[in-house]
């Protein structure tokens, strides 16, 4: 049986099946990979913009059927997938159109004299791997960026999605990029490992689990490898006065459900004052048993099945735990009782330290609801994390928001707004989240080679 199969989380029937690669196929894609880039690290700027804004066109026109794809591989309802397919066409064309303005050289005054300038220049063959959460997404904000700089890419993504990580390539393969530029492979673990440690490899994004970071990571460390990682997350929502709590509780409701909470960005911990904790908790409780799963493949639905079963019984299991150690259960908290991988909505309160909620990353559709005194405990209770992804702040008062967002430990903070990811505005983390940054014109700075080029006066 292959690792790479289509397992509908919503009827839990395999639906399609690949051949993982052999051994021998892994190196003929890196002599492939290898030999792409000593071509395509030499086309214009130009092209290679031709080629990222008929991507974007692409993905737009095959939207349906690309989302489709990802509803029944991970159980994401059509709109949502949609929206992720907007989000993608906009990364191509930001980094189509911004590229080159980003990849200009940069002048510098020598203190002894001279003309020195720094030169971003591609650096070679790169391995990404992705997850299931955001089958196009995760990819576009890896492969925008480094196509356009004149690397190329061999893409391992999730095991589940192997039919969206096909349609990927070919989209790169419809809009002109050469076609060893951008390779699809059905690697093992085992298989990566080997592609990060080879010599015409130079770098490796992983976007997925602390896990899957900590090991690619010494990988790459062992072979000297630059990496980026994106991993977890357990993102706080501050709410420390507000003269629209309704208002609050949507961005609350929006920024823990949307791909069933399965997003590493999402708003995991609402930290509420005293103030406005009985109301924010009875309002956010409310919406949350009103949403209910349902097929991603039919209208209206409020949110689709988890992407596994094993993802629906480790979040059981976390509820499980706090409840037994006092937590209350204000909603939610059992799977749904038919075919698939469905979970009720869920919101704890009462959650303390000895608790698995409390320092794990809940990924599904379940938060937890903290109550704090004042804007300082807030900020010491979400800052005790091992994560430091993102988080979100909302008070009517601007110095205040500010000084939070100062004393966040987190690589992004959203003030009075749900968390989320525009192609324009760089994406990344702190501590156990990960280490580099992608999107906006950061993203473009990881994988270049910044050579200073001096000449002496005269």
């Amino acid at each position: 049986m292959s690792d790479y199969q289509v397992v509908n989380p919503a009827t839990a029937e395999v639906e399609n099946e690949f051949e993982t690669a052999t051994d021998a196929e892994i190196q003929d894609v890196l002599a492939r990979s290898h030999a792409a880039y000593a071509d395509w690290r030499t086309t214009s700027k130009e092209e290679r913009t031709k080629v990222l804004l008929r991507v974007a066109d692409l993905y737009d026109e095959r939207a349906d059927e690309l989302a489709t794809i990802i509803a029944r591989e991970m159980g994401k309802p059509l709109k949502e997938g949609k929206g992720e397919l907007q989000l993608v066409a906009s990364i191509y064309r930001y980094y189509a159109n911004e590229g080159p303005g980003l990849l200009a050289d940069t002048p510098l005054s020598p203190s002894m004299g001279g003309d020195a300038l720094v030169r971003k220049e591609p650096v070679g063959p790169l391995l990404g791997i992705m997850p299931w959460n955001f089958p196009y997404y995760q990819v576009a904000r890896f492969a925008a960026p480094n196509l356009m700089i004149g690397n190329t890419i061999i893409l391992k993504h999730a095991p589940q999605c192997p039919e969206s990580a096909l349609a990927i390539e070919q989209i790169f393969h419809d809009a002109g990029l050469p076609r060893d530029a951008y390779v699809n492979v059905f690697a093992t673990n085992d298989q990566s490992a080997d592609i990060i440690a080879d010599d015409r490899v130079v770098g490796v994004s992983v976007t997925g689990s602390e896990r899957a970071g900590s090991a690619v990571a010494e990988i790459a460390g062992r072979n000297l490898k630059k990496v980026v990682l994106e991993l977890g997350g357990s993102d706080p929502f501050i709410v420390l006065d507000t003269q629209d709590l309704a208002s609050v509780v949507e961005n609350a409701v929006t920024g823990r459900m949307g791909n069933a909470g399965q997003a590493c960005n999402g708003a995991k911990r609402m930290i509420v004052v005293d103030a406005l904790y009985d109301d924010f908790v009875d309002a956010f409780t409310s919406a949350m048993a009103g949403l209910t799963p349902g097929d991603p493949l039919a209208d209206g639905t409020d949110f689709g099945p988890l992407s596994s079963e094993q993802a629906v019984q480790t979040l059981v299991e976390q509820i499980d735990d706090a409840v037994s150690k006092g937590a209350t259960l204000r909603t939610g908290g059992k799977r749904v009782e038919r075919t698939g991988a469905f979970m009720e909505a869920t919101v704890l309160t009462d959650v303390t330290p000895e608790m698995r909620a409390f320092g794990e990353e809940l990924f599904g559709p379940a938060a937890v609801v903290y109550r704090v005194r004042d804007a300082d405990e807030a900020i010491e209770l979400a800052n005790r994390s091992s994560f430091g992804l993102g988080g979100t702040v909302h008070t009517d008062d601007t110095a205040l928001a500010a000084r939070v967002a100062d004393q966040l430990d987190t690589g992004m903070v959203w003030i009075n707004s749900a968390q989320g990811s525009v192609a324009d505005l760089p994406f990344g983390g702190t501590k156990r989240s990960g280490v580099g940054r992608e999107l906006g014109p950061y993203g473009i700075d990881e994988f270049v080679n910044k050579k200073l080029i001096y000449s002496p006066a005269g």
